[in-house]
């Protein structure tokens, strides 16, 4: 007998047909003996639907803790439909909201963080013999607050629970049977991987790649976590996520692109010590994430800093540039959203020479200039035009994985 945690997206849930195949996959490993624990998304477009829903009330934006009440009912709605269909079955089943599964978080709204997550109803349930199903994305704060977790917040409650269990496999349950060294949607070369490093897979994640939740890896390796990628529409083996992997004959593992990247440039700061921690300091006290950031040579007294956050941070961050700008009284602030991240991953780049002189080659070919460029020892990321990205991605994986 194993202890199964399983997770469901939203497109797996999206309709009755869907919901009781997911209830078929869940009842099958019951049967069989083992223990399980679902976590599940809200259905298909619900959560877009309540964004819009509250757009029509507040055009100018509703406060998070408000946007939290909301958009938690969605998961609500999914763990209720799986939980009657699995009933429907004849199986035993209990469906809990996060605060009921135990999910104690911090109060940063619409981004919470899992502070502890208390097992005792789980364990309680597990002993009655019930299936759980549990609202993935959701907690409750010190004040009795709902809180969500942010995108892609079901893989982290998913992880959550399956370390605080000491749960023996966590299957990640997607619309793709896998890990592919790139999105096969837009490489036809592209292949699935049956296994990858939890660093790769983290880098992968964070870099764009949209299997995983990057904070999901991170917790997964944190904990030794084993998951597992995979399909809930194709019965056949997935991608397994762990510490080590047999190693293929890859010196690249994937291929990535991230379109939710805006870059900004701040002109005409002081070329003084400890300008930088002064600019950057400011937007990590609002928690914007900072990613690639390139600093121009001191001139005439000043110099330039221009760096990439995620696009939906944008608007925050040049409010906070534009502060800067007052401060320093520099020349200008620019914001440029038509551009996007492409990025290779492996571990085994960092003993083999002439990576990147092959990455910049395939996209000098291809005819894809490069605007920014950021390195560490299992990647290599460049920023460039958005419209040209899924084409850099074609030419960066073909002179690579063949």
């Amino acid at each position: 007998m194993a202890l199964i945690v399983k997770k469901f997206g939203g497109s797996s849930v999206a309709n009755a047909q869907r919901v009781f195949n997911v209830a078929r996959i869940i009842t099958e490993d019951y049967r069989a003996g083992n223990e399980v624990i679902v976590v599940v998304s809200a259905q298909g477009d619900t959560t877009d639907d309540l964004i819009e829903k509250a757009r029509e009330i507040n055009p100018d934006g509703p406060s998070k803790r408000e946007m939290d009440m909301l958009l938690s009912a969605g998961e609500q709605i999914s763990i209720s439909l799986l939980a009657m269909a699995i009933e429907k079955l004849g199986f035993p089943v209990v469906s809990l909201l996060g605060w009921q599964a135990g999910f104690q978080t911090d109060s940063n709204y619409s981004a919470a963080r899992i502070k502890r997550l208390q097992t005792d109803r789980l364990t309680s349930e597990l002993a009655k013999k019930n299936i759980i199903i549990v609202a993935g994305f959701q907690g409750l704060n010190k004040y009795d607050d709902i809180t969500t977790l942010g995108r892609g917040g079901s893989d982290t409650s998913a992880v959550a629970i399956a370390a605080a269990v000491k749960a023996d496999l966590c299957q990640i349950y997607t619309d793709v049977d896998g890990v592919y060294t790139a999105d096969p949607r837009k490489v036809k070369t592209a292949h699935k991987m049956d296994e990858i490093t939890y660093d790769e897979m983290l880098e992968l994640a964070t870099l764009g790649a949209q299997v995983l939740n990057n904070r999901s890896v991170e917790m997964a390796k944190k904990y030794n976590v084993e998951l597992e990628v995979l399909s809930s529409l194709e019965r056949k083996p997935g991608t397994i996520v762990k510490e080590v992997v047999k190693m293929e004959k890859m010196l690249i593992r994937g291929v990535a692109k991230d379109a939710n990247v805006a870059r900004i440039s701040i002109v005409g700061l002081p070329d003084s010590p400890g300008i930088a921690f002064k600019v950057f300091s400011k937007l990590g006290q609002k928690k914007i994430n900072v990613d690639i950031i390139l600093q121009s040579v001191g001139r005439d007294g000043t110099k330039d800093i221009t760096f990439t956050v995620p696009e939906d941070q944008a608007k925050d961050a040049m409010e906070v540039m534009e502060e800067v700008k007052a401060l320093y009284n520099c020349e200008k602030v620019v914001c440029d959203e038509d551009v996007a991240k492409v990025s290779i991953v492996g571990t085994g780049m960092e003993t083999h020479p002439g990576v990147a002189a092959t990455m910049f080659e395939a996209l000098y070919n291809a005819g894809v200039n490069i605007e920014m460029i950021s390195t560490s020892e299992i990647k290599i990321s460049v920023l460039i035009d958005k419209d040209k990205a899924d084409k850099a991605v074609e030419a960066v994986h073909n002179a690579f994985i063949q």
